[in-house]
């Protein structure tokens, strides 16, 4: 039996009609689970936490290979499909939750055909976790923005932030007749190796904030870009575009600017607002 036809009928046998505000599109290509399985090179040492995860098939496949996977479902009636799917593995921890709002540690890399509706920020959980290695199947959409070059049409807030913490690779593409139901776009299998940041920055809080508010209106020169978020810091209008425009590329608009120049004008503009007080605490 084919695994399309599997899913079907543990959909069917446990009355289960596929959400799609979860994002609920499950793989069903053996050759495409393999190849996740194989890109993330798992041992029996690794502990490897997978999100979605769906009717088990992928689950299966990282049980037999590694030495833990913590598999986390949000949907309760797809918690007990695998309860009963994946009774017989002992090494298997099984979650039920919204892995935004869970508190799961322990595991060092990570596995996943996640939901295609929380991308964005599962993306930006994991890259705070700071996992080994994570091998995981978006969107081809999503997935050139996770390594898009400067300049590029994709190149956003995404692109950086991934860049700052991990090697991103773009590997195999996984056409969306592979999956059930059948999605509308195609999938990307993506690789992030966890690396030390390739450039320093002050306040790493403040950089993600800068980072933020500049690609809200990445299309703007960075004089124009910036103000906003120096007047939700308390600064007057007027001298926050001062401000701005006295910071580096204030001519270039955030898609044109290089992590690492963002990186640089972040510190300026901590350095900048860090004077400001000192100089109204003496006055």
């Amino acid at each position: 039996m084919s695994l399309r036809e599997e899913a079907k009928r543990n959909l069917r046998s446990y009355g289960i009609v596929p959400k799609k505000r979860l994002g609920q599109s499950f793989l069903v290509d053996r050759e495409s689970l393999l190849k996740i399985v194989g890109c993330a090179s798992l041992s029996q040492e690794d502990v490897v936490l997978e999100i979605g995860a769906g009717l088990g098939f992928l689950t299966e496949y990282l049980a037999e290979r590694a030495g833990k996977v913590i598999a986390v479902e949000v949907d309760p009636r797809l918690t007990q499909i695998l309860r009963d799917k994946l009774r017989c593995f002992s090494n298997v921890s099984l979650v039920e939750g919204d892995i935004l709002k869970t508190d799961v540690r322990g595991f060092n890399k990570v596995v996943s055909t996640p939901p295609y509706s929380i991308s964005s920020p599962l993306l930006f959980w994991l890259l705070d976790k700071g996992s080994d290695l994570s091998v995981l199947a978006f969107q081809e959409e999503f997935a050139q923005r996770v390594a898009a070059p400067v300049g590029s049409k994709d190149y956003g807030r995404l692109t950086v932030a991934v860049y700052c913490r991990a090697e991103a690779e773009l590997l195999s593409l996984i056409p969306k007749e592979c999956f059930w139901p059948v999605p509308e776009v195609d999938s990307r299998i993506v690789r992030l190796k966890s690396k030390r940041p390739p450039f320093k920055v002050d306040d790493q809080k403040f950089f993600d904030e800068l980072v933020k508010a500049v690609f809200s209106q990445k299309n703007r020169k960075m004089r124009n870009a910036l103000p906003p978020l120096f007047s939700r810091l308390g600064i007057p209008k007027t001298e926050a575009i001062v401000m701005a425009d006295a910071l580096p590329f204030p001519d270039r608009r955030p898609r044109e600017l290089s992590p690492e120049e963002i990186g640089l004008l972040a510190n300026e503009a901590l350095k900048m607002l860090r004077q400001r007080q000192r100089q109204r605490r003496k006055g």
